[in-house]
């Protein structure tokens, strides 16, 4: 009889960390640890807020008589660090060293995800991993290339969701995920839209660049010439500009409200802006389905839609409208991040993958 493996999947956001115990692929416990606005600027630099977030957490575990000597392996959170292939990473000294010390991986919490899974790991003598980082980067060169020499695509995206549902749909339909073409459309407070060919995410937009569709919080593609117009106003600062590619745009700039589920009651209840804003956005989704669609040449066998904004039936319907003529359309609202980074680890512990070294 193979063994059951325990893991704990650390996920941690901006203002809060959640935690999963798994055994085997089923969890048996799920917290969440909360954090005032006050409390985290106390700290400063996302990087300093580890050691009070840890304790917290820990704190958490013991208060449900969880013991954390029984975990037989830690697994958290990439961060923004360097390009790498898809997988389960061991968290090896360089990629300690880029969670805590690259600008890029600094300026998000999920960071601390890995930081949070090798201190646990070191403290009991398990191994420590990430899974499928936002960074994972699959594209063939000519995926990257521009109008612009010197200026590439670059790649930051929802991965970890993205194969998760993709792997979830081939086992709902007994297929094999590096045997198929699927579009998988992650559609949160940022959305990505990728083309995913035989187990490879071979193109897709990377959201907090500016690139795809508008979110509830993310400006998608723009005219360049208008932004450069922007950009040359002296009416923004960079800071300004950049807070709208990744937080002050999409609802919030046209609507106030990152809240999606605000703006379909609005328009529910009769708001023209909110339905021309809401159904706008659907209709950019329904966009970068096609040009990933263009990219798997036609032959994709199902276009998934997954992420909170899934939830709302409103939007997927209209999605699937335009879309349905290419590929079956499947919904997975949502976004079961803990159960995807603990199926990933329980894959390497039971043999059935092998974890990758991160190289830098």
């Amino acid at each position: 009889m193979s063994k059951v493996y325990r893991v704990l999947a650390i996920n941690p956001g901006s203002t809060s960390t959640k935690v999963g115990v798994y055994e085997g692929e089923t969890m048996v416990y799920e917290g969440v640890v909360r954090h005032s606005a006050e409390e985290l600027k106390k700290c400063g630099s996302i990087i300093a807020q580890a050691p009070m977030r840890m304790e917290l957490i820990k704190r958490l575990l013991s208060e449900e008589n969880i013991d954390l000597a029984s975990i037989d392996a830690f697994v958290g959170r990439g961060g923004i660090v360097r390009p790498m292939r898809s997988g389960v990473y061991t968290i090896n000294d360089k990629l300690l060293d880029d969670l805590k010390n690259l600008p890029s991986a600094q300026r998000h919490a999920s960071a601390l995800g890995g930081i949070f899974a090798r201190e646990l790991g070191d403290e009991y003598g398990k191994p420590s991993f990430i899974a499928d980082p936002v960074v994972v980067d699959e594209r063939a060169d000519i995926a990257k290339v521009t109008g612009l020499p010197g200026v590439e695509r670059t790649c930051v995206f929802h991965c970890l969701n993205q194969k998760a549902s993709a792997r979830q749909y081939c086992a709902e339909h007994g297929k094999k995920y590096d045997e198929v073409s699927l579009i998988v459309a992650h559609m949160g407070g940022g959305i990505s839209v990728g083309a995913h060919e035989n187990g490879v995410v071979i193109d897709v937009n990377d959201g907090i660049a500016g690139e795809g569709p508008f979110s509830p919080e993310r400006i998608g593609s723009l005219p360049v010439k208008l932004v450069l117009d922007m950009c040359f106003s002296g009416e923004y600062t960079k800071e300004q500009l950049y807070g709208f590619c990744s937080k002050a745009g999409g609802f919030v700039a046209h609507l106030g409200t990152n809240s999606a589920l605000d703006v379909e009651n609005a328009m529910l209840a009769g708001d023209e802006k909110a339905k021309m804003v809401f159904e706008a956005l659907g209709y950019n989704v329904a966009k970068t389905i096609g040009e990933m669609a263009a990219v798997l040449k036609g032959k994709a066998e199902a276009i998934i839609l997954t992420g909170g904004l899934a939830y709302s039936k409103p939007l997927c319907n209209y999605i699937a409208e335009m879309v349905s003529f290419m590929a079956p359309v499947v919904v997975y609202p949502g976004e079961s991040e803990l159960g995807a980074l603990a199926g990933s680890v329980i894959r390497v512990l039971s043999g059935e993958e092998n974890a990758k070294e991160y190289l830098g």
